[in-house]
């Protein structure tokens, strides 16, 4: 679609304001009109922006607001189309639409959430079976009980034992500890909650014992048994993989063929990560690109075998449907997470293209693939996999084209396969850079090492031995296939683990603002999405959004929801327990939001606290007196003297500037407070009053 707007692409004619106000007007739709064509890969973040702007409330909207916006941005999207003035339209309709689409998306997951921890015996429909390094994880549908009164729509549990034998659709009988989808560790921290609702998992705890088949009540609908089918066969590979291949190789090979990532030992897991290789476990661009591509060269490459094939037929067509139908089956049976369905809907566009005779990778098919996922998804745009994915493959497209525009010679085989992979690695990595801090608080060094050596195995040994023994596995003839297959993952895992341990490999960082990681994306937008020197103030965002991240203040104490678990920073700028941490989940997180890499043990105590049988108090610092009381008979003391008291014990006292006392610390799902001045924000404040919130925190 063209959005170019006659009035702007004449804005150089009469009747234009003169002056220096007057030029600036003139160049600026000077370098509009010259980049009409890249206008529309705006919108999909406009459609992304709408819907941030729906995730920022502080409320929840009504859903007769949601509604009206959503009608609002059809009409918007309408006179786009048949108006004049094309291009401010359209981007309103996008912000409107993501704003429509993502509480319309809100409307049609909503469950109830669990208010408070609880103990119940309840049934349920098996939705899908996920191994794990010990036992399964189960989700639950049509869930019925009596031991609380609006049940969650689904509900998410772990079972330790007996597992073994379930299948999705069956329905079991079980004893659960319940309670609701956790909340972030610290305001700013990401919402597991949220996620949950999204899937409209309501609450999530672990299993007594074991699960017990009950009679099915009544028949699933087509698409639940459609799905069901899906999971089982899902399940079945997966098993079949991991008896094959025991331990972290089966657990590997399963992540690249069926997306279950469950049984890979933290040892492995951490040590591709460390060296730039996390990609490899999550199916994506990678994997489908070699899947993808690699049907569609073979195919192409066997038909042209023939002369009368090639010579009267569209082979290269056939080829591009052929990866087609093979694409979308490894979609399905990967699981269809948010960076595969991304991969799928590029590669996709990509052969469409090829069908229709058309440029196969572009920015556009980037753009469409991004409008796709957010109008079907909307809640993706907060998801680390979607974020990550589409940046990184924005860049690369970027790259790809300003090469196409700067030929620099030509290159043997070898060199444009090696320069490949180290262009896609270090563009990759810095494209994803702010993600990976914002999200995970760490950054690797030598991902282009890492890839350099790594790919080639994964290229050329690992993925086609996958392909190859998921063709084989209906006929059982998988079995020497996976061994290769596991040979092939034990060298990609020993050659993660010595890149992972060369000095320097990993850096840890203090958590990004939200607002940095914003000014980031909105300045790497506009270098992606412009061409020429037209591109270049997209580094005023980036340099803003290093600066905001910067200068970002840290919590001087984190208090965690049983009052008893308290960290405060030192002299020395680093975070310190008072005593040993009850919730080391939390204490953890908080570890590594504030770039430390110390172990809990290590972080335990400072020289300003002193502590005895009945709670600790620590004087001398920013905070002024800080009271930890333990025990009733400590709180009048502390009450007199503290500045900040904080106690898993209910208390009534005025004497302290800020209390925050066992029910409090409940209520606001953990707290965040800075000494100069003396603020305190909690979660449940930070999270606002939404529908993932449950009721009794609102």
């Amino acid at each position: 679609m063209d959005f170019a707007s006659p009035r702007l692409a004449k804005a150089s004619g009469k009747g234009q304001p003169s002056g220096t106000l007057g030029d600036f007007q003139r160049k600026l739709a000077q370098m509009a009109a010259a980049e009409r064509d890249r206008w529309p890969l705006w919108l999909p973040v406009g459609l992304g922006t709408g819907a941030g702007l729906y995730f920022a409330l502080p409320d929840e909207p009504g859903a007769a607001a949601g509604l009206a916006v959503l009608a609002v941005g059809l009409v918007a999207a309408l006179l786009a189309i048949t108006g004049r003035q094309r291009a401010p339209l359209a981007l309103m309709a996008a912000l409107l639409l993501g704003f429509g689409l993502a509480k319309a998306r809100e409307m049609a997951v909503a469950t109830p959430v669990l208010a408070r921890p609880v103990i119940a015996h309840l049934t349920g429909r098996i939705d899908s079976v996920e191994p794990r390094e010990r036992g399964v994880r189960l989700v639950l549908s049509d869930v019925r009980s009596g031991a609380f009164g609006d049940v969650p729509r689904r509900v998410r549990v772990a079972l330790a034992v007996g597992g073994e034998g379930l299948r999705a659709g069956q329905r079991v009988s079980l004893t659960a500890s319940l309670a609701p989808p956790p909340p972030p560790v610290e305001p700013g921290a990401a919402d597991f909650g949220r996620a949950a609702f999204f899937q409209s998992i309501g609450a999530a705890g672990f299993v007594y014992g074991r699960a017990h088949a009950v009679p099915v009540l009544d028949e699933a609908g087509p698409s639940q048994r459609l799905a069901q089918a899906i999971d089982n066969l899902r399940a079945r590979m997966t098993a079949r993989i991991r008896a094959a291949l025991p331990g972290s190789r089966g657990a590997i090979a399963a992540a690249l063929i069926t997306g279950e990532r469950g049984g890979i030992s933290d040892e492995d897991e951490t040590a591709l990560r460390d060296a730039g290789l996390a990609h490899v476990l999550a199916i994506a661009g990678l994997h489908m690109a070699l899947v993808g591509g690699g049907l569609f060269w073979l195919v192409r490459a066997l038909l042209a075998a023939f002369p009368g094939l090639a010579l009267n037929y569209p082979i290269k067509k056939w080829a591009a449907g052929a990866a087609l139908v093979a694409s979308l089956f490894y979609l399905v049976i990967s699981g269809a997470a948010t960076p595969a369905l991304r991969a799928f809907v590029m590669l996709a566009v990509a052969l469409t293209a090829v069908l229709l005779d058309r440029p196969a990778l572009t920015m556009r098919g980037v753009a469409l693939a991004a409008a796709m996922l957010l109008m079907w998804r909307p809640e993706a745009i907060t998801e680390p996999g979607f974020q990550m994915s589409f940046a990184a493959v924005a860049a690369l497209v970027a790259v790809a084209e300003w090469g196409a525009a700067h030929p620099k010679g030509r290159y043997g085989v070898f060199w444009r396969y090696l320069r490949g992979i180290a262009v896609t690695a270090l563009v990759g990595s810095l494209a994803t850079l702010p993600f990976a801090l914002f999200h995970f608080g760490r950054t690797t060094h030598y991902a282009v090492l890492g890839n350099l050596i790594a790919m080639p195995v994964m290229g050329f040994w690992v993925m086609p031995a996958a392909a190859l023994s998921v063709i084989l596995m209906p006929l059982g003839w998988d079995g020497p296939v996976l061994a290769l297959l596991g040979e092939g993952i034990a060298v990609m895992l020993a050659l993660g683990g010595w890149v992972a341990h060369l000095p320097g490999a990993v850096s840890l960082a203090p958590a990004m603002p939200l607002s940095a990681l914003l000014a980031i994306s909105g300045g790497g937008l506009w270098l992606v999405i412009w061409r020429g020197a037209r591109r270049w103030p997209g580094l005023l965002g980036l340099a803003g959004g290093v600066v905001l991240a910067m200068a970002a203040p840290r919590p001087d104490m984190l208090v965690a929801p049983d009052g008893r678990t308290v960290a405060i920073r030192g002299g020395d700028g680093l975070l310190h327990f008072a005593q040993p941490p009850k919730d080391r989940f939390d204490a953890r997180e908080w570890l590594r939001r504030d770039g430390d890499a110390r172990m809990l043990e290590e972080a335990a105590g400072m020289t300003s606290l002193r502590c005895d049988g009945v709670g600790c108090v620590v004087r001398g610092g920013r905070g002024g007196v800080i009271a930890l009381s333990r025990r009733p008979e400590a709180l009048g003391d502390d009450c007199a003297m503290a500045r900040i008291l904080v106690t898993a014990l209910p208390v009534n006292c005025r004497g302290p500037a800020l209390v925050i006392d066992g029910p409090a610390a409940q209520a606001g799902e953990g707290w965040a407070i800075s000494f100069t001045p003396l603020s305190v924000t909690s979660v449940r404040q930070d999270r606002g009053r939404r529908p993932w919130v449950p009721r009794s925190q609102q």
